[in-house]
């Protein structure tokens, strides 16, 4: 098997696009199933977040690979192929390494060094394991990949500012509302991650008083009161929305949340306000109705206003210096898988020799039937005894040339040399020399 990422991004793909190809966390362990249902896909892990779905499959074939995840994510998106193929990426065998590295270190985020992509990474890997569609080859990737993305966090200073997709829309709405947002009053729609993060980065920037809204009002309640801040019953939403500068909506409603007409009546009670009513839409699909962008008095930052205004980058001392890990860390799997492949191979070769020295055994005690048991037990100690020497050093140093560049064909050599009969499925780890396109 090999590895294949193929994904939609806010670099590939519009809010609209992003929208129908996310994947909600109750249809996440359904679509799992049907990947690797497909005839050329043997493991999955879909990672879908507010500006990226990605699919990270072992795959038996790159073509067959790529067809089938692509009819699952068109059937479940609802675009046809044809037209979802504009708005994919995809990494194949070490560029597909290369980039889910590159996304758990932040690199390939939005907002660049952002630390919640660890989390959601962590939740889909949990999500793949809970269903078993992750066998040894993503839960290696995905191992490793977390471990990559908090080497690149405590090594260097990537997430020196703490930034995220918040900290980014924040910085548009002080742009709106003066340049300095202490003292505004907000109110955060949604408790979920997304809602936890965006009211940990509002009390940090000093903004206040914060509500916090959420159908739940019960992890509202939690949440407002691990900051200080106030929960409001959902049914109270358009009353909330008069009383405040900034709202923040990041829910998983699959349906607007703030549509024309609630927002109208807000804007409608804050007649003759000094500054607009700035909303930051951080979900996907998108919680503000796509008929609302144009009311007076309001001021609307989604996915793809951000993207089109990324900012506090970090240093490109900051970002070489992940590069770098990444590098290091790539070069290591690709290790791993060499290593990895040889293994079936010498495990096929020291059978061989034991079932070389039983076939002996079984002459000679055919021939000397006067052996006594404890001699034949010496005799089949000592042939073992050589074998196992025999065969010791070869092995080690094969498995140590195995993780070296071009080190696959060690273990084709093996099979060649003793004509070992070693299953295709055991030993096609091997990544080929393809790039993936961006």
């Amino acid at each position: 098997m090999n590895l294949l990422s193929i994904g939609a991004s806010y670099r590939t793909a519009d809010v609209a696009a992003l929208e129908r190809l996310a994947i909600p966390e109750s249809a996440v362990p359904d679509l799992l199933q049907k990947l690797v249902a497909q005839p050329y896909v043997g493991e999955a892990v879909v990672v879908s977040t507010c500006n990226r779905v990605e699919v990270y499959a072992a795959v038996s074939g790159f073509h067959g690979g790529l067809g089938d995840i692509c009819n699952v994510l068109a059937e479940h998106s609802g675009i046809p192929a044809n037209d979802l193929a504009g708005h994919l990426y995809v990494h194949y065998g070490e560029a597909a390494v290369r980039h889910s590295f590159r996304v758990s270190s932040g690199l390939d985020s939005m907002v660049v060094g952002e630390a919640q992509i660890l989390g959601q990474l962590r939740d889909a890997y949990h999500a793949a394991t809970e269903v078993d569609s992750a066998g040894r080859l993503l839960h290696e990737l995905m191992q490793q990949a977390l471990r990559v993305g908090k080497r690149a966090h405590a090594e260097t200073g990537i997430d020196r500012a703490g930034q995220s997709v918040v900290t980014a829309a924040l910085d548009v709405a002080a742009d709106h509302l003066g340049g300095d947002l202490s003292g505004r009053s907000a109110l955060v729609i949604g408790a979920g991650a997304m809602g936890a993060l965006s009211v940990a980065t509002l009390t940090r920037t000093g903004v206040g008083p914060l509500r916090i809204t959420n159908r739940s009002l019960e992890r509202a309640d939690r949440l407002a009161e691990a900051y200080g801040a106030v929960a409001v019953p959902f049914e109270d939403l358009e009353t909330a929305l008069r009383e405040v500068d900034i709202v923040v909506s990041a829910t998983a409603s699959t349906e607007p949340v703030l549509t024309r007409s609630r927002l109208e009546a807000a804007l409608a009670a804050r007649s003759g306000a000094a500054h607009p009513l700035v909303v930051l839409d951080l979900a996907v699909p998108r919680d503000v109705a796509p008929d609302a962008g144009d009311l007076p008095g309001l001021v609307v930052v989604d996915i793809d206003s951000l993207a089109a205004s990324r900012r506090a980058l970090p240093a490109a001392a900051e970002t070489a210096a992940v590069e770098q890990i990444v590098a290091s860390e790539v070069d290591n799997f690709l290790g791993w898988l060499r290593g990895a492949e040889i293994a079936p191979t010498v495990a096929a070769l020291r059978t061989r020799a034991e079932e070389v020295v039983s076939a002996e055994m079984r002459k000679l005690i055919s021939r000397r039937p006067d052996f006594t048991e404890e001699q034949r037990a010496d005799v089949s100690r000592t042939l073992h005894r050589v074998v196992q020497q025999l065969l010791h050093s070869p092995t080690v140093r094969v498995r140590q040339l195995a993780a070296e560049p071009g080190g696959d064909q060690y273990a084709a050599l093996l099979r060649e040399l003793f004509d070992l009969d070693v299953p295709l499925a055991t030993h096609a780890n091997a990544v080929p020399e393809i790039g993936g396109k961006a």
